[in-house]
């Protein structure tokens, strides 16, 4: 139990994907305008990871017995641009609003690198399936915390008042070093309290 809590709390803080690997940086700062826009594609993207991580899981270990692991990658890529067309299917149908807020954003999670990196990773760091989904789970949960947070940062920013030649993209990357900065304090708190 302890190594799942572990790897959880690794995964949302420490390891976060998009603050400390730098993985799914586009949708970071892409959707994360409004906070029911960054909350909603999070959700998305949860789903997208916890069960690309059920599929390609047991699909790596399939290839691995046939000698076939060159083509994980490729595997992992379309099972994943599968789940986001299922994902965005259903949004379409009952929840328009937010599958029209989250705009081109929502098939891009097909080529998110934090959801490829996620069920990589996973089989990269030897976890077993139960591992790998704590993982998954974690990290997406790490990508809503981000997303969240600089959501706040972003409609905070809004209100103020930013010198001409900041404006646009230049305060929002500053914004987002500083946020990532602030997760640099979590990255001895894990493995303190688990030593």
């Amino acid at each position: 139990m302890k190594i799942f809590l572990s790897i959880l709390l690794t995964a949302i803080l420490t390891n976060n994907y998009i603050l400390s690997k730098f993985l799914g940086i586009c949708p970071f700062l892409g959707v994360s305008k409004k906070l029911n826009t960054a909350v909603g594609m999070s959700a998305a993207v949860i789903f997208v990871m916890v069960l690309a991580t059920a599929v390609t899981y047991p699909l790596n270990t399939l290839l691995e017995n046939y000698g076939l692991g060159y083509l994980q990658t490729i595997v992992f890529i379309l099972v994943i641009a599968g789940l986001v067309q299922l994902v965005e299917i259903v949004l379409r149908k009952y929840i328009p609003a937010l599958y029209k807020a989250l705009g081109i954003y929502l098939p891009l999670i097909t080529t998110n690198c934090a959801v490829l990196g996620v069920t990589i990773l996973n089989i990269d760091n030897g976890y077993t399936f139960a591992q790998s989904m704590v993982n998954s789970f974690g990290a997406g949960v790490g990508f809503l915390v981000a997303m969240v947070m600089f959501a706040g940062v972003r409609e905070r920013l809004e209100s103020c008042e930013i010198p001409k030649f900041l404006e646009g993209l230049p305060i929002t990357l500053i914004a987002a070093s500083l946020v990532s900065l602030s997760f640099l304090g979590f990255s001895g708190l894990v493995e303190g309290i688990f030593a």
